[in-house]
């Protein structure tokens, strides 16, 4: 299938590692241009190596208002055509575990930077007329994680905003969804079971098995299976899906609309 991505300019964010990187690679290899966005440099560039002529690497942090206005700095006059927003999430930890200066932390690294950024992109997208907006969140949007309570509490104020602006500016061209990856094989799982291993007083290989026993289906998934429903949710094709939250989590969330 024909995505029709080529010579499209995607802005990609955490694209060192876990999803960010799957799917910058799959946009490359579709023949699209993507400024990669990632703290660590060698990441970035093993990336750039893959396609010499895709890639557009930009190292820092993508929650700050500097890398972001050298982001815009790099679109420049191009037709902007999407941004997977992508990175780090908050720590684990129960209730009372965390203290307020985690709260307010947690704040700017799952909702702040995704508000500023977007604002900055709209206009340019409401320019052009058309746009795609892919925000990766977590399972935990539809249904709560045990020990993860400020990714629990935080991260449906995005999914709030992403509806409320999907509806906004639907009649420009632009589509806003969301992404709530279940278990997938990241850096960020490895911190959890390090996380409940402690916590349980087993191994790190135990602790993956008890997060792995509860999915139906197994083994856990990869970041590049989720990649191909970004790409699409990227594409032209997803004209007529927006303001949805779309899990991909092996059959974990047992709501009706999980």
């Amino acid at each position: 299938m024909d995505l029709k991505l080529k010579n499209n300019l995607f802005i990609v964010g955490g694209a060192g590692a876990g999803f960010g990187r799957s799917i910058a690679k799959l946009l490359a290899e579709e023949g699209a241009d993507v400024i990669a966005v990632s703290r660590t440099e060698n990441k970035l560039q093993s990336l750039k190596s893959l396609f010499a002529d895709r890639i557009i690497t930009l190292s820092g942090d993508i929650m700050t208002e500097e890398l972001q206005n050298k982001v815009i700095e790099i679109i420049g006059d191009r037709k902007l055509s999407g941004v997977l927003m992508n990175a780090g999430g908050p720590p684990a930890g129960n209730f009372f575990d965390i203290d307020m200066e985690s709260w307010e932390n947690a704040w700017n690294t799952v909702v702040r930077w995704k508000i500023s950024f977007t604002k900055k992109l709209i206009p340019i997208m409401v320019n052009n007329n058309y746009g795609r907006i892919v925000y990766i969140e977590s399972v935990s949007v539809k249904q709560q994680v045990p020990n993860l309570i400020l990714s629990n509490a935080l991260r449906p104020a995005i999914v709030g905003m992403a509806k409320t602006l999907s509806r906004e500016v639907a009649d420009k061209g632009i589509t806003i969804n969301i992404l709530a990856p279940g278990y997938h094989e990241t850096s960020a799982m490895k911190r959890l079971y390090k996380n409940t291993a402690s916590n349980l007083n087993i191994t790190e290989e135990e602790a993956k098995q008890v997060f792995e026993k509860n999915l139906p289906i197994k083994p856990m998934g990869s970041p590049d299976e989720m990649a191909s429903i970004a790409l699409w949710l990227l594409s032209p094709l997803s004209r007529y899906v927006s303001g949805q939250t779309i899990s991909h989590d092996g059959g974990l969330v047992e709501g009706l609309f999980g």
